[in-house]
């Protein structure tokens, strides 16, 4: 007769049944982790195809491609007029006929936001609402209006992380993390910020208690922004000259976080008095027609307020812009980012809020050196890196994401001590005159 197998009839608290306990928890971490990188490659693959698909919009609309702003000083002043015009009208009715579609299948047209879901523990996103969304925002995005096109980027490769999560073979605590793998790998991808990605989930959607999330969302964030930057862009978002950072900046940034905190909070408030005025017209195309128009007719004069505002925080990080022009891009993008994010176009107001905050250091900078010395100021190079970073953190109530984000994306960690400074001043103005973050997910705006 065959003796008993020792592993199988191994009392609870033997070494060998503990033994095996850990192996196969080991197992599983494994293959979460697996997991995790497959979500990071499917939104580094997200973000490529995303920008493919509004570079074919920009190009059919504009017969250029390449870049918005440089597409919008290719065309005469009554075609961006127009392009602007057509492009909220067709939004508008592919949004309105998406919802309509949305409505008739199992989930309605209620949207799921990824931020909320994360939050709730969810996994299942509203598929047909997300595609009646993200084509919307790419007739939007691609005909120039003044929002972000990384909201769309990062819903979409939450979407497809969330595919992921319901076909894994996980636990359902771990088909959570997935989601919010994805979300903060889309965040690193698009703004070639791994950190900040991770630290946007852990501050904004589960809290920095979420230790067993922490390690799939670093390997998700890390993995895409790995192909991002072997296959897209070897480098940070934004590349700056050397700058210096002078013993006065510290003294200046706190200044500047004040003023930046007044900003985002007055920012907050026009674009939610944007939304309650445009919210009066019920027919979705005539309020992103309206939207296309108003914000066309303000690019026929000044162009360069197409889009997320990149190439014009590309420009003014170098330093060699007239500061008077500059604030007036400041004046007319606030403008333009407030009619279209109000009429409900799909995008993000993320990276238009760094347009605000660079922009705003730059004049901000220039005009006090009218009346001080240049030493008590500092660069208005740094002044613009400090005031992107303030004024994200007034939009969002979360400093700690938008200090790291900042320092990230433009390489400048040699200015950590101002930046932390200006953001946590700008917080608690823009927290103190009650202001509310952006429904929640500053990402994705939300009609």
């Amino acid at each position: 007769m065959d003796s008993p197998d020792p592993v199988l009839h191994a009392s609870p608290g033997s070494p060998v049944r503990t033994v095996r306990s850990r192996l196969a928890g080991v197992a599983r971490t494994a293959q979460l982790w697996l997991w995790a990188a497959a979500a990071g490659a499917v939104a580094a693959g997200a973000t490529i195809g995303f920008r493919w698909l509004i570079e074919q919009v920009e190009r059919l609309a504009t017969g250029h491609a390449g870049g918005l702003v440089d597409a919008a000083r290719s065309l005469a002043p009554w075609h961006r007029w127009a392009v602007g015009a057509v492009g909220g009208l067709l939004a508008g009715l592919v949004l309105e006929l998406g919802l309509r579609w949305a409505a008739r299948g199992p989930a309605g047209e209620f949207h799921v936001d990824y931020i909320d879901a994360a939050r709730q523990g969810q996994v299942v996103l509203n598929d047909r609402t997300t595609l009646a969304r993200s084509a919307s925002a790419l007739l939007s995005v691609g005909t120039g209006a003044s929002i972000g096109r990384e909201g769309p980027m990062v819903q979409m490769a939450a979407w497809l992380a969330s595919w992921i999560a319901r076909f894994s073979p996980l636990p359902v605590e771990q088909r959570n993390a997935i989601l919010v793998c994805g979300i903060a790998a889309g965040i690193g991808s698009v703004y070639h910020a791994p950190i900040a990605g991770v630290v946007f989930v852990l501050e904004l959607a589960l809290g920095f208690f979420a230790r067993h999330t922490v390690a799939p969302v670093l390997i998700a964030s890390a993995t895409s922004s790995g192909l991002i930057y072997w296959l897209v862009a070897p480098s940070p978002l934004y590349v700056m000259p050397p700058i210096v950072l002078l013993p006065t900046s510290i003294e200046a940034a706190l200044v500047l976080g004040v003023l930046c905190g007044v900003v985002g909070w007055a920012l907050l408030d026009l674009l939610e008095r944007s939304r309650r005025l445009f919210a009066r017209i019920n027919s979705l195309p005539l309020r992103l027609g309206l939207g296309g128009v108003l914000v066309g007719g303000l690019s026929a004069g000044v162009p360069e307020i197409w889009g997320n505002g990149y190439s014009v925080v590309s420009q003014v990080l170098q330093g060699d812009q007239a500061w008077q022009w500059v604030a007036l891009l400041l004046v007319m993008k606030i403008l333009a980012t407030a009619l279209s994010t109000g009429s409900g176009a799909i995008g993000g107001v993320f990276t238009p809020t760094l347009f605000v905050g660079a922009t705003s250091g730059y004049v901000i900078a220039h005009v006090a050196g009218l009346w001080l010395p240049p030493a008590l100021i500092g660069d208005p190079q740094v002044m613009s890196v400090i005031g992107m970073a303030a004024v994200l953190a007034a939009v969002t109530h979360a400093p700690l994401m938008a200090i790291v984000m900042v320092l990230e994306m433009t390489n400048q960690f040699q200015l950590a001590v101002p930046v932390m400074l200006a953001c946590g001043v700008a917080y608690a103005i823009s927290t103190q005159f009650g202001a509310t973050p952006l429904y929640g997910n500053p990402i994705e705006g939300h009609p």
